[in-house]
């Protein structure tokens, strides 16, 4: 899938115009091409310090926060690499603590493309080469990677040994490639067990518990459940773990919403169930605070795009785009009086469940997701309405804030922008919001 990915730097530009050119026609999973590629580049993969990898339906990308998180504050040095990106490109790979550099990034992405010949690897297949031609090329105590979707199939994959591997949340998302059998689903984000390597998972019900017993069983890894395992609750304002050889007692996460506390405990049973990194109790508890996730239930702070609308309102970011997603959002403004909501969704997404979730809905704007395919801000409109909902469209952000701050809400009432991680991104760009 076509990113669309900009840079200011031409050198880079110039790279991610080549990148563009591989996506969408040969977005097939698969493991050939990205191996080819990789045997060509020296095979990087088999040159990087102790891996962390997770999959998941939701919440994959919070849990390698939490990871990242524990790590550096264990005093350690970790790289990361994790999509798709929010503004930058760059925000994909993390080499040893540090966003990529513009100068190493265009020349990794050339040296990839330079040996793809013949290969025709995907958008994301190339992506991921360059990560692991950046971290094999500099020190470091860890690699967090999080798979770009399903598993079994996934570029990611072709990590063999890695140090513990991981299942978040699982949920329906991206059906055109992995169908919409949560079993199966289940299955392929299991995929990534490998023999003699701890796979920890949240606590599932039984037709998906079963799946993944018996793709662990199958690939020869040690399934580490949780509910049976090890176990974790919010309990009296803190996080509260345990396993068989420890029980800790940790704040609860900064990253808002309740079910950040289920990432991070899934973050610490990983490196609970590992023995080649000192991580501390004390490194645990930092990770709590210290985690970073942008456009996950992240209030905005002030700048060009909102401060006409703030006043005393509270202003959500999240890219959400799926039940699972919807949700958690839902927990979120469970006690809101009234919710308010700008949405833009690509057209592969259920924007009717996702709408039907939320409470206390009053009010929504409906946009175009700009470079896209996605839902006609119409139809939105039509869905919406048939819920009570007071809804109208707009051309794009800026003139869906303009709108909105054109219409008389009660200031208690939190205003929401959802649907979309690209539409995420673009708010972040435009209200100066920039990750780093």
């Amino acid at each position: 899938m076509a990113d669309h990915a900009r840079s200011d730097d031409p050198a880079v530009q110039r790279q991610l115009d080549r990148l563009a050119l591989l996506s969408p026609g040969r977005d097939t999973l698969g493991l050939d091409r990205i191996t080819a590629l990789l045997d060509r580049l020296g095979n990087p993969e088999t040159n990087l310090p102790p891996v962390f990898h997770v999959a998941g339906t939701n919440g994959k990308g919070s849990t390698c926060a939490f990871l990242r998180a524990a790590i550096e504050a264990a005093g350690l040095k970790a790289h990361v690499y994790t999509s798709p990106h929010l503004v930058r490109f760059n925000e994909r790979i993390r080499v040893a603590g540090t966003l990529i550099e513009d100068n190493e990034l265009a020349a990794l992405l050339a040296e990839v493309l330079d040996q793809a010949g013949g290969i025709d690897p995907s958008f994301f297949e190339a992506t991921t080469a360059a990560a692991l031609l950046a971290f094999s090329r500099t020190d470091a105590d860890a690699c967090v990677i999080e798979v770009g979707l399903g598993g079994r199939l996934d570029a990611t994959n072709v990590i063999e040994r890695p140090l513990v591997t991981g299942i978040a949340h699982l949920g329906v998302d991206h059906e055109a490639f992995l169908g919409a059998d949560i079993v199966g689903i289940a299955a392929e984000k299991a995929g990534i067990a490998k023999r003699g390597r701890p796979l920890v998972t949240q606590e599932y019900d039984k037709p998906l518990a079963d799946s993944i017993a018996r793709i662990a069983a199958a690939n020869g890894a040690e399934w580490i459940s949780r509910g049976r395992d090890w176990r974790g609750a919010v309990y009296r304002g803190e996080l509260h773990y345990r396993d068989h050889s420890k029980r800790l007692r940790l704040p609860l996460p900064k990253l808002p919403g309740d079910h950040q506390a289920d990432n991070a405990l899934l973050a610490v049973a990983m490196l609970s169930h590992q023995q080649a990194l000192d991580v501390p109790e004390g490194a645990l508890r930092a990770a709590m605070g210290w985690a970073e996730w942008p456009a996950r239930l992240q209030k905005l702070e002030p700048g060009p795009l909102i401060d006409t609308i703030v006043g005393t309102r509270d202003v959500w970011l999240d890219g959400g785009h799926n039940l699972l997603a919807a949700n958690a959002i839902a927990a979120h403004f469970e006690g809101e009086e009234g919710l308010h909501l700008i949405l833009g969704m690509l057209s592969n997404k259920d924007a009717g469940g996702f709408l039907r979730a939320l409470p206390n809905l009053r009010s929504a704007i409906f946009v175009p997701v700009d470079g896209h395919a996605s839902h006609d801000p119409d139809e939105l409109v039509s869905i919406a309405t048939r819920n009570g909902v007071d809804a109208r469209t707009a051309t794009d952000l800026p003139t869906a804030i303009a709108a909105f701050a054109e219409q008389d809400v009660p200031d208690n009432h939190p205003l929401l922008i959802s649907g979309s991680l690209y539409l995420a991104g673009e708010i972040l760009r435009l209200n100066e919001n920039i990750p780093d």
